[in-house]
């Protein structure tokens, strides 16, 4: 990785990925910093909300019953490395590759809270009354990160993305874990608690 001088925190490193508890990591990733360098310029912030998808028994996933695409390839690749996609054509977002190779885990980027190059944020997003808005959901944080559907499969041991445990501490009894939020599905995954937020904080894109 060749952007030391950029950070302040520890890299997450590869093992933190690798791991097979999406669901676990998806609720430790709360806290933690993700940043960019698009272009030479320096995005990012502190990960509030995420979501988790468990492969192919999860009918909430895009790799439900085993399903592979060009689409969600990238998803079976050892995690570590970034799952992009357009929702209804629009909305990059960004998701984190977990488990080993073959096991398709996820984590959705949910929201952040800027803490780095807020007025790059600014003006990617054309947002400039209210900083809460750059990164509260998961199409207003791609764009915000300026990440897009060319930044599918980057690791996130290089210098493009990256995420950082800054010792920054969340107590579990302010993570509050709840469904996933637009699913159009039926069945116990519909409604499975494996949505996690910092209670009250003002950049998740929606409380409860």
């Amino acid at each position: 990785m060749n952007n030391s001088q950029q950070t302040k925190g520890k890299v997450l490193p590869p093992s933190f990925y690798t791991r097979n508890d999406v669901v676990l990591i998806s609720k430790e990733l709360i806290g933690k910093y993700v940043f960019t360098n698009i272009n030479g310029m320096l995005s990012g912030g502190i990960i509030v909300e995420t979501e988790a998808y468990m492969g192919p028994e999860d009918t909430g996933s895009h790799a439900f019953n085993g399903r592979r695409t060009g689409r969600n390839e990238i998803m079976y690749a050892e995690g570590g490395v970034t799952y992009m996609y357009i929702c209804y054509g629009i909305h990059d977002m960004l998701n984190i590759v977990t488990g080993g190779e073959g096991t398709s885990h996820a984590v959705l980027i949910r929201a952040l809270e800027p803490v780095e190059g807020v007025g790059i944020m600014r003006e990617r997003r054309g947002v400039f009354n209210d900083d809460r808005r750059l990164c509260k959901g998961p199409g207003a944080l791609a764009k915000a990160l300026g990440l897009s559907k060319i930044h599918n499969g980057l690791s996130l041991q290089e210098s493009t993305i990256w995420i950082e445990d800054r010792g920054n501490v969340i107590e579990d009894d302010d993570i509050v874990a709840s469904a996933r939020i637009g699913l159009n599905i039926e069945g116990p995954f519909r409604d499975i608690p494996w949505r996690f937020y910092i209670r009250g904080n003002r950049y998740v894109s929606r409380w409860g």
